[in-house]
């Protein structure tokens, strides 16, 4: 199963953070003390693949300790998304639903443990409209009345339409029946048929007709939900995928001290990095196969507890150098089984590894091609620490069954060199490959993908205190928490110089909607060989018309030249736009574009597509209204307004980055669909807007 998204209420600092929407790989951005843990801890909960119990003194939200101490039935804590086409067949099997409705499943655990599901794809009928059954009985009527009956049905025909009219008065007042009217319904229809009806009659037809309609309508508000079987919700949360959790403090020493290991690993009371340090131990062992306990005797030496001053007899020495030649064995062996598998999965070094004990004292020491002489582990780099502890977490908790493992890593890397922190984004994308998916959190610029925006969410404080997570990557004035959105500001910003440095040609954009549409438009242009850019185009937002000539100014140095810049064809835009003419680009007014020129007045970049694709996209996306958007949608007319004005006139509220979500979801389909999909009137306007980005290149 592919996790779609999830959300936490009531955990720890979390109240409700809203859908969190997740890729292949996600990073969750954020500041030190913003919450981003309390997000992966409870869905590393919702199915750990080892450990990961509740603790009500830490996981309980303070605020509501007493009443989820009481109900823990009544809390849920984290809800999961699943997209479920692998195992469709067999959960529609188990649930008596169609496959196309066992293709999504929604999980949610609650703090006693218990799980429940639902299928959103899947609409359970409790009642049916009393209008609905009215108008097939007056259509049964009508049929009859139109039906040639044979000599021997006249006085049946009559009995038949004075039965089917009754049936019609007796329908209940309101506006919906239950299953028990309908089926009353039903049994006064059957009531009519005759026992044996003529075998050339046109009108018994017609009664079997109703009768089978009516029994399915029957069957269908009867059937149970499908969800609230037992059996069904022990399906799915065996087949939804496991979760690894690992964050940094649970790092692995190059010595450890196996008396304090035996009486961590029983202990129960230990703090948040006590355990996880705990927990990466427990799982070095079980990789070791061994018990810190049998390490411990195995490399005992003899020992007269009732005469400390006894030499050992011959047998006794040979029994200790037998326990110590078993210990090194099976060490030797633990040792050249992680240095192969560690070298399968880890590409970019060529590690091996080896265990030790001496005494109470148990060692991991560490070579390589290019430093051959043996180092302990602890002399190593800390991110050479970091993943040989992450793998074996990884490998040993997750049992086999690694390669379906959603692995949620809190802050990975830290402790990494920057170009080192961007190898680990490969990394992820390698691992993400075998199919696991990763959520990560982070607050370093060097795990933030530029060219990837669309995969970060932000996370922040919100004023009443609880941590929220928000793909608006934006920052600026009345931003609650601007950290995250520096991290992605500086991660853009080092991008954008690398480009600078090796020939790319920035364009500068007023949002991250924008980007991710001419980021989309460039893709399918260039792979059609439509357009042949000299260079490559990147589209650095600004946040807003305003905020282009400070960011051109900072793109800008002494001797360089201006950036060009595309506006919407909006009041705002046109003010900027008229600012910046008369001062920074006063030399170089061409560098300055409005969509104006390139689509028709009034355009923002949402213009460049067709109308009718952002509606359909956007009627998925915005279920609330039964009034259609691709119903009442006008082309070439600006669409942002007219998706506001069909809100307003729907009377509901439009999300605050719906403007976002939206790109995210047209970029996907658009290169999912490919450039075919799109008219050519289109397809010029394209080609226009991207040749005098390429133009403006060349200057």
């Amino acid at each position: 199963m592919n996790l779609l998204k999830f959300k936490v209420t009531d955990f720890r600092s979390v109240r409700d953070s809203g859908w969190i929407e997740l890729d292949d790989v996600t990073a969750l951005i954020g500041v030190n003390e913003s919450g981003k843990s309390n997000l992966l801890m409870p869905l590393w909960k919702l199915n750990p693949a080892r450990e990961g119990e509740l603790h009500p003194t830490s996981d309980y939200p303070k605020s509501l300790f007493t009443a989820i101490r009481e109900a823990p039935a009544d809390f849920a804590f984290v809800t999961a998304l699943f997209e479920n086409a692998e195992h469709a067949d067999v959960v529609a099997a188990k649930a008596g639903i169609s496959s196309e409705e066992a293709s999504c499943v929604e999980v949610t655990r609650y703090y006693d443990k218990r799980y429940t599901i639902a299928f959103p794809k899947y609409a359970h009928i409790s009642d049916i409209g009393t209008s609905d059954i009215r108008a097939q009985l007056e259509t049964l009527l009508a049929d009859i009345g139109d039906a040639k009956a044979l000599k021997s049905e006249a006085g049946f025909v009559d009995g038949l339409k004075a039965g089917v009219s009754a049936a019609i008065t007796r329908l209940p007042a309101g506006q919906t029946m239950t299953a028990g009217e309908v089926r009353s319904v039903l049994e006064a229809v059957s009531a009519l048929l005759p026992t044996e009806p003529a075998k050339t009659s046109a009108i018994a037809p017609l009664l079997h007709q109703m009768i089978e309609h009516l029994t399915g309508i029957v069957a269908s508000v009867s059937r149970p939900e499908p969800a609230a079987s037992a059996e069904v919700v022990k399906l799915v949360v065996e087949l939804i995928p496991k979760f690894v959790y690992y964050a940094n403090y649970g790092n692995l020493d190059s010595e450890i001290y196996l008396p304090h290991v035996v009486q961590n690993l029983k202990r129960t009371d230990l703090g948040a990095k006590e355990e996880a340090k705990a927990r990466t131990l427990r799982v070095l062992f079980s990789f070791v196969r061994l018990k810190p306990e049998e390490i411990l005797e195995l490399g005992r030496d003899f020992k007269d507890p009732q005469n400390q001053n006894r030499q050992p007899t011959p047998d006794e020495i040979a029994t200790v150098a037998e326990a110590k030649r078993t210990r090194a064995i099976l060490l030797q062996s633990a040792s050249t089984s992680l240095t192969k598998e560690f070298k399968a999965w880890w590409k970019q070094g060529d590690y091996r590894f080896r265990f030790d004990a001496d005494g109470d004292h148990f060692r991991i020491w560490v070579s390589d091609d290019r430093r051959p002489e043996e180092i302990e582990l602890e002399s190593r780099s800390t991110g050479l620490q970091w993943f040989l502890s992450f793998y074996l977490v990884f490998l040993v908790e997750s049992e086999g069954q690694h390669e379906n493992a959603v692995l949620l890593l809190d802050e990975p890397g830290m402790s990494l060199h920057p170009l080192a922190q961007r190898d680990l984004s490969a990394f992820f994308e390698s691992l993400s490959a075998q199919s696991n998916q990763i959520v990560y959190t982070s607050h370093s610029p060097f795990l933030v993908q530029p060219d990837r925006l669309d995969r970060a969410r932000k996370v922040f404080v919100a004023p009443d205190g609880t941590t929220k997570a928000t793909p608006d990557l934006r920052g600026g004035p009345g931003d609650p928490q601007p950290g995250a959105a520096y991290a992605v500001y500086s991660a853009l910003n080092l991008n954008i110089a690398e480009s600078l440095l090796i020939g790319c040609k920035p364009i500068i954009v007023e949002g991250p909607s924008d980007q991710h549409y001419l980021t989309t438009i460039k893709t399918l242009l260039t792979a059609a060989a439509a357009i042949k850019p000299t260079s490559e185009l990147v589209f650095p937002p600004a946040g807003g018309a305003k905020s282009a000539r400070i960011t051109a100014a900072i793109l800008t140095g002494r001797d360089e030249q201006l950036p060009a810049i595309l506006f919407d064809d909006d009041v705002v835009a046109r003010s900027a736009m008229k600012e910046l003419r008369s001062n920074l680009y006063a030399a170089a007014p061409d560098r300055l574009l409005s969509l104006k020129e390139f689509v028709f007045d009034d355009a923002e970049v949402e213009d460049l597509f067709p109308a009718s694709f952002l509606a359909e996209i956007m009627d998925r996306i915005e279920r609330r209204p039964d009034q259609q958007l691709a119903d009442v949608i006008k082309p070439d007319t600006p669409f942002v307004p007219q998706v506001e004005a069909w809100a307003k006139s729907n009377k509901f509220e439009l999300e605050n980055h719906w403007k976002i979500a939206l790109s995210l979801e047209a970029k996907r389909r658009a290169l999912q669909r490919g450039i075919d999909a799109f008219d050519k009137r289109t397809l010029d306007r394209w080609v226009k807007l991207f040749d005098a980005f390429i133009k403006l290149g060349q200057a």
